[in-house]
Formats: structure tokens, C-alpha cells, sequence
């Protein structure tokens, strides 16, 4: 608590003439009160008046007074006056900015979670006499936000070390664990995961306990929630929205752990405002992001759950979400579905789980929005197909035996999916995402008359309000379809679906994301149709393409088309201003076609095969550029004022580099080729390390060098180097150069 207390004090700068309002966010039972209490203590003797306003939140909801009430608290600690009177709480407004201004004060507001509350309280800095500090803890960060709060701070939950040491002072009344409760204290610790409210509330109920009573209350929590941090932990849960309410739930059962932006993808599918809701989520100290990834605190989780099975406690089958293998296939089994759910998440242990039965048991699921599957976990599907159909289904295991997806269902993903087609009778309308993998997925239905023939795996895709399209490592489908506008879709994922040759696009005017990444027997792809949102595209690994013809792409940012060995022709005729990064490494590729202005950052080509590389006029934007082509013999630059790295490395027949135009922000040039005779710089160059092996080199004539640090030239014909003004050169390096006749250091080099 010390070094938090510091923390704040530091932060609050208390020798300083501002008004400063500081935040301690955090979620509940986080310890944000007894931080404030800390510092209250620890600093009050510096001002002239001194208040701490306890439970704002509860106080101020508790009648139409309760505003005006913590006014008058307010004026009366800080005055030191008794019997003030508010009348209503604008009067109170003016009140305590008349009042106020003469005295330099400390004020904590404590548990605020409504913007009013600080309009009530802490209108404006200008209340105060200068040097005064105001104190605010809050759930939500929202609040603080929008009062103009820019000092927040977090209050961080225990590590483990100050854990054990607050739960011995409750447990034992000392520092650490007495003797034979070491393993006993650090498992109630491990349950609290850092939070000091359950540490307190466990640590004064084992108090003067034996040690059976302890590891029987160890057990209780594994399947029993601490009822008092749940109540806690609540209050932020109830202030909720109720579609944020909805989002809350479904990452507490489902989402934790999720990428943030697949769990987006999943939300919006069902309707949800899913950016705002998981930022909101975040303000109010419910969830986290860290990397990319949705987190949650153990306890937040468990209460979340806790919400969705207490109101039928003894009924699964009337719960809104199912997370738990055993209840998931209880209810199935015994055809117990009902309305009530809405959203299932499985990840099979065990391949003695029947999937026909599961399916079957989803039809009385009408309400059915969300199914994530997850077969991986339960071994080769070869032998869930035996379980699932003994010898009664014929000889092809894969057909749909006649079993239906409820037609709610709006985002479907199964991992290891046993079908070679969506379910008869399934109504895909409602479907926004589909996500299969590793699968021998032939079809999207067998369906009555719209069942598609597959002479070789077609597959027809027309399902309306489609928002993304998933079938990594899908083995069994050469073509897919789409003979209809898709208007709605975003993203279509056909990674490692090896056996695709054909990818035929009907226009798709909200398409951001094309991933067809070790498709290795596409041999074409036309994009005939515009493309306006277009933001990836990635080829790698599509080893037999040969052409590829792109439509207008003005928002293309990453093209990526390593590994494509035997393309033979690009063609990029339009300007993709967006473009930042094009990575381009094919054995056959002859011929680039860029558009006349090239606004990429990051440009990697590795072509055998490329005989010139012709830049455009112009490439303002690119940072950096590199070159492995074995059969390369000119390059020509263009205009490329921010290039800051240029690699030539392995091109043996490179003869001729033009460097015609300055390049002020070149840092790093590598050159490694085995026939460059000459090198052509601008007049002025102000790279800092240059590193050249070029063994066919005969004649190097440096330009003006002002920053260039280090010079590397080894293992060359070199007879002549002639460097220009290089003061800051530090390292000069001509090992195995043995033709060298002439060295011309015609400036000082103090640093050499």
C-alpha cells in the first residue's frame, strides 16, 4: 500500500498552485476507498480544509435529497460549520463555488458513477482556491472522462507477495502464514487472484478455523461463489444497458479469451453495438484488453455466470448460455432444449459424445443465435464418425442424416465440422458468420431442390446477410461460387483449402479481407468487380498461380504474394493509395506492372526470374526496400525521399543501381551482388551505415557523407575509393580487398 500511496501523492503534486483532480479507477473490491483513505491521511494535514464523501453512488440514489445532501456534507466538513442549510442542489452548486474559493482544500468523492454526481460536487476547477486537490474513485472510467479528469490512475489488484501478507493479517494477525497453513493460505490467495475485498472477507472467516474447516471452505469455492465479492462485484453489472448487459454475459460464459475482433465479428452477428458495448464494458473495469485479447477477472467471470444460473439453479436447459460439456450433453441426450438458450459453446474432451444426438437435441432451440464447436479435443474424427453412426448410416459416414440447425442461428463455427454439408431444412437467412475448419466440407445445404450436384466439390454460396465466410483447411472443394451480390460480406477465409482451383467472385462491394493463403492448386484469380473496401489480400503460398488481375482496390493496405512460385504476370494498373506493405517472393515472375505513384512503405520482392525493376516516378511514402532476385540486372529509383533501408542481397548479375534522386532519410544500404561495377548516388548522402560486397566492384566514388558511421567494403576487385566528407565515420572496413591501389581520405575523420 506504501508505494501505491506514493504513487498518488506524487501524481497530485502537492507543492503545486493548479487545482487538480485526479481518478482511481478499478473494478469493485479493487481497494480504490482504502487507497483514497490512504492518501486522505497521509496528506490532509496540508490543506486548510479536508472532506471525505463516502458512497456517493449509494447515497445520492437513495432519495431526491441525496445530492443535496452530500453538498451540505461537503460545505460543513470544509467550512467546519454546523447547521448549514441547502435548499436544493443548483443553490447548492453556488453555494459551495461562493464558499469554497477562499480555502485550499482536499476533497475524496468516493463510488461515483454518474456524471451529475461530479457536476453536484467538483463543478469546475475554478470552485477552488488554488493548490486545492480533489480525489475521485470510480468503476467507471467514462465518468471521469467526461468531467475532464486527465490524472487517472489505476488501482492495481495485490501481487502475490502483498496478497499473502493481507490475508495473514486477517487469518493470523501477523505478516505470514503460521506454521502448517503455507499451502492452505496460498491457495485461498491463488482463488482470490489479487482482489483485497475477497482476501479481507476470507481471511476474517478462516480466522481461528482448523484445518479441515479450511480445506472444506476450499472445496465450497470451487463450485460455490463468495457471496459478498459477488454482491460487490454486481452493483457495475446492474448499472448496465441492457444490450450491454447481453454482451457482458456472453463474454463472461463464451468470449473471455477471444480475440477482441473475432468477438466482435460474433456480436455484431447477433445484432449487438459491439465496439461501443466492449468499451463501455472496459471503462467500467468489467472486462480487459491486453494484446489483442479479452480478459476478465476470475471473480467478474464467475459472477457473470453466476447471473445466468441462478434463476434455475437445477435447470441447465432453462439457462440463456451453456458452457459445460456434462449439461450441454445431458440436455441433448435426453431432449431437453428449450427456447431459453441462446448460446452454446463446446469444446469436446472426450470422443464418446454422440453428434447426431446433439444435433437432433438443438431443434427445440428455436432462439439459437451463437454455436461454437470445438471437435479438437476429442481425437481423429474418423472415430466420432464411429460413434456417431455405428454400421446403420451406409457406407458414406459424411451425409446429413436428415438433422437441422435452428434457423436463428446467426454465427456458426465448428472445428473438426463431421459433414459434408449444412443441415437439411436449415434456413440460412439469418446466418452473418460461418466458420468451419479442418473439415471435408463439400456444400453450404442439402437441402430439397436447392441440393447443389458435385461433379468435383462444387460449392454454391448464396446466403444473404453472409458477413463472413470461414473454411480454413477445408480439403475437399475445388470451386466455390458466388453467383449472386453479397452485399453484406466482409471477409472470406478459404486458408489452406488446398484442393480450390477456381474462385469465382460476384460483386462484393463490402469486402475487406481475402485470404486464400495456401490454396495451392488456384491457378487463377480475377477480381472483375470493384473492390472499394478492400483492406487485405493475402496469396502466400498459392504455388501454381500464374496470373493475377486486380480490380480497382483504392483501399488495399496489405498484398502479400510470398511463395507464389510460378506466377508469371501482376498487374496493379490502379493506384492503391492506401497500400503500406507489398511482399512479393515468386521464382517466375518477369514483369511488375505498379501504377505511375506508389504509396507503399514496405516493399520485399524475391523474384529469380525479375530481370528490371522500374519504379514509379514517384514512391513518397516508401521507408524501405528489399530486393533477393538472382537473375536482377538494373534497378532504377525514383523519387523516394523517406526511404530509410535498401537491400540488394543475392543478386548476382545486378550491374546497374541509379540512384538518381536524394534519398535525405537513408539510413541503411546493403548491397551483396557479384557484377556491380559502378554505383551512382546523389550528390549528397546522408546514410549512416552502407555495407557493400560486391566482388566484380572496380571504382567507388563516395558522395558527401555527413552522417555516415560505418563503411564495409570487403572481399572486392576495388582499385580506387575515393571517399567525400564523412565526419562522423567511425568504422572503415576494406578486408580482402587486395586490388585496392588508391584510398582518398580527402577530409578529417575525427571519429574514425
Amino acid at each position: 500500500m506504501e508505494s501505491r500511496v506514493k504513487g498518488v501523492v506524487s501524481a497530485l503534486e502537492t507543492g503545486s498552485d493548479d487545482v487538480l483532480m485526479i481518478g482511481i479507477k478499478g473494478m469493485g473490491g479493487a481497494g480504490k476507498t482504502t487507497l483514497a483513505r490512504a492518501v486522505f491521511d497521509h496528506i490532509s494535514i496540508q490543506f486548510d480544509g479536508q472532506s471525505f464523501v463516502e458512497n456517493v453512488r449509494e447515497v445520492s440514489k437513495a432519495s431526491l435529497s441525496g445530492l443535496k445532501k452530500l453538498q451540505k456534507q461537503v460545505l460543513s466538513d470544509v467550512l467546519n460549520e454546523k447547521g448549514i442549510k441547502v435548499s436544493n442542489v443548483h443553490e447548492g452548486k453556488k453555494m459551495m463555488k461562493n464558499k469554497m474559493r477562499a480555502r485550499k482544500v482536499l476533497v475524496v468523492l468516493d463510488d461515483v458513477d454518474n456524471i451529475e454526481q461530479l457536476e453536484a460536487l467538483a463543478g469546475e476547477p475554478n470552485w477552488f482556491k488554488p493548490g486545492s486537490r480533489i480525489i475521485i474513485t470510480t468503476r467507471d472510467e467514462q465518468v471521469l472522462v467526461s468531467h475532464r479528469v486527465y490524472l487517472i490512475r489505476d488501482a492495481n489488484l495485490l501481487l502475490d507477495d502483498e496478497a499473502v501478507c493481507l490475508f495473514s493479517r486477517y487469518a493470523f494477525g501477523k505478516e505470514i502464514p503460521i506454521q502448517g497453513y503455507e499451502e492452505l493460505s496460498r491457495q485461498v490467495v491463488g482463488y482470490a487472484s489479487g482482489l483485497p475485498l475477497t482476501i479481507r472477507v476470507l481471511g476474517s472467516f478462516l480466522c481461528g478455523k482448523d484445518e479441515p474447516e479450511w480445506e472444506d471452505a476450499i472445496d465450497r469455492l470451487k463450485t460455490i461463489p463468495l457471496r459478498e465479492t459477488l454482491e460487490k462485484l454486481e452493483l457495475s453489472y446492474i448499472s448496465l444497458e441492457e444490450d450491454y448487459k447481453e454482451i457482458f454475459l456472453d463474454v463472461a460464459c463464451i468470449l473471455k479469451g477471444w480475440r477482441k475482433d473475432k468477438a466482435v465479428e460474433v456480436l455484431e452477428s447477433c445484432g449487438f453495438h459491439a465496439r461501443n458495448g466492449l468499451r463501455v464494458l472496459e471503462q467500467k473495469s468489467l472486462i480487459t484488453t491486453k494484446y489483442g485479447y479479452l480478459g476478465m477477472h476470475d471473480h467478474i467471470e464467475e459472477m457473470g455466470k453466476n447471473i445466468v444460473r441462478r434463476l434455475h439453479p437445477s435447470e441447465p436447459s432453462r439457462h440463456s448460455r451453456l458452457w459445460i460439456q456434462e449439461e450441454i450433453a445431458d440436455i441433448l441426450a435426453n431432449d431437453l432444449g428449450t427456447e431459453a438458450t441462446r448460446c452454446i459453446t463446446l469444446k469436446m474432451t472426450t470422443k464418446n459424445f454422440c453428434v447426431e444426438t446433439f444435433i437432433k437435441g438443438l431443434g427445440k432451440m428455436k432462439n439459437l443465435r451463437v454455436l461454437d464447436m470445438d471437435m479438437s479435443g476429442s481425437g481423429d474424427p474418423r472415430e466420432i464418425d464411429m460413434v456417431m453412426y455405428g454400421s446403420g448410416y451406409g457406407t458414406n459416414a459424411r451425409e446429413v442424416p436428415g438433422l437441422c440447425l435452428p434457423n436463428a442461428l446467426r454465427y456458426f463455427r465448428w472445428d473438426l465440422y463431421p459433414f459434408e454439408s449444412l443441415m437439411k431444412s436449415f434456413q440460412e437467412d439469418h446466418l452473418v458468420g460461418l466458420f468451419l475448419f479442418e473439415c471435408e466440407f463439400k456444400q453450404f445445404w442439402n437441402c430439397g431442390e436447392r441440393k447443389v450436384e458435385l461433379s468435383y466439390a462444387l460449392t454454391s454460396l448464396m446466403i444473404p446477410n453472409i458477413e463472413t465466410i470461414s473454411l480454413k483447411e477445408c480439403y475437399s472443394f475445388g470451386e466455390l461460387n458466388m453467383p449472386f451480390e453479397c452485399s453484406k460480406l466482409k471477409t472470406i477465409n478459404l486458408e489452406y483449402c488446398s484442393e480450390l482451383r477456381t474462385l469465382k467472385l460476384a460483386p462484393t462491394p463490402n469486402l475487406e479481407t481475402l485470404i486464400l493463403a495456401g490454396c495451392h492448386n488456384l491457378l487463377e484469380l480475377h477480381t472483375p468487380f470493384r473492390c472499394p473496401k478492400l483492406k487485405t489480400l493475402d496469396l502466400s503460398d498459392c504455388e501454381i498461380l500464374r496470373t493475377l488481375k486486380l480490380a480497382p482496390t483504392p483501399n488495399l493496405e496489405k498484398f502479400i504474394l510470398a511463395g507464389c512460385h510460378n506466377l508469371l504476370e501482376l498487374h496493379m494498373p490502379f493506384r492503391c493509395p492506401k497500400l503500406k506493405a507489398l511482399d512479393l517472393n515468386c521464382s517466375k515472375l518477369w514483369t511488375l506492372e505498379f501504377c505511375p505513384t506508389l504509396d507503399i512503405e514496405t516493399l520485399s520482392i524475391q523474384e529469380p526470374d525479375l530481370l528490371e525493376l522500374h519504379m514509379p516516378n514517384e514512391c513518397p511514402n516508401l521507408k524501405s526496400l528489399s530486393v533477393n532476385s538472382s537473375k536482377l540486372r538494373t534497378l532504377k529509383l525514383g523519387s523516394t525521399p523517406n526511404l530509410e533501408t535498401l537491400s540488394l542481397v543475392r543478386c548476382p548479375d545486378l550491374t546497374e543501381v541509379h540512384m538518381p534522386f536524394r534519398c535525405p532519410k537513408l539510413k541503411a544500404l546493403n548491397l551483396n551482388c557479384s557484377k556491380l561495377r559502378t554505383l551512382e548516388f546523389c550528390p549528397t548522402l546522408d546514410i549512416e551505415t552502407l555495407s557493400i560486397q560486391e566482388p566484380d566492384l572496380l571504382e567507388l566514388h563516395m558522395p558527401n557523407c555527413p552522417s555516415l558511421k560505418s563503411l564495409n567494403v570487403n572481399y572486392s576487385k576495388l582499385r580506387t575509393l575515393n571517399l567525400g566528407s564523412a565526419p562522423d565515420l567511425e568504422t572503415l572496413s576494406l578486408e580482402g580487398c587486395h586490388s585496392l591501389l588508391e584510398l582518398h581520405i580527402p577530409i578529417c575523420c575525427p571519429k574514425l
